[in-house]
């Protein structure tokens, strides 16, 4: 599954199965192509969650005509609170690419360009509490590495200490 949207100057309409913009009227114009994205989601948001585009700001010269191009894969996302709470929603990666007027055919047109495909794999996100044995045997693990990276400090030293004061004694030690 796969498909776009776009924004983009002129008057739409459908010739030969084609999607077209109507762009004679604006042919001696430069289009100022900057944007900003406060929101894009594909669905409810759960905690954490991160949605790429949200925030962005893209400044363009507009003597540089082209599209600007998003390819967005959106990823089917369950996630499950601690208290069995399910929200099913989307979330996405995004490439971006922008294509000078040089590049494009006659067929294209400057604008913004959103690509999206749809996997066909879904993510589950499971939230979970660790039991309190499970702490306590954390707990035990740190304070053991602890014991045992001292222990081998100490031993460092009083051997290394040991080392020295036999050389003292016979008179190697300059």
């Amino acid at each position: 599954h796969e498909g776009n949207f776009h924004f983009a100057p002129g008057r739409s309409y459908q010739e030969a199965g084609y999607h077209v913009h109507d762009l004679v009227p604006f042919e001696d114009l430069f289009f100022d192509l900057s944007h900003t994205i406060n929101k894009m989601s594909f669905g409810d948001v759960y905690p954490g969650m991160r949605n790429p585009l949200e925030g962005i700001h893209v400044t363009h010269d507009v003597k540089n005509i082209g599209q600007y191009q998003y390819y967005l894969k959106v990823v089917p996302t369950t996630y499950q609170d601690i208290y069995n709470r399910t929200i099913h929603t989307n979330q996405y990666s995004v490439t971006e690419h922008f294509k000078p007027a040089q590049y494009i055919s006659q067929k294209s047109m400057p604008g913004l360009f959103f690509y999206y495909d749809l996997s066909p794999i879904k993510v589950k996100y499971r939230e979970y509490r660790s039991s309190f044995l499970h702490f306590l045997t954390n707990v035990c693990a740190i304070v053991g590495g602890v014991f045992t990276v001292s222990g081998i400090i100490d031993a460092f030293v009083y051997h290394g200490q040991r080392v020295i004061q036999k050389k003292i004694e016979l008179g190697k030690f300059s």
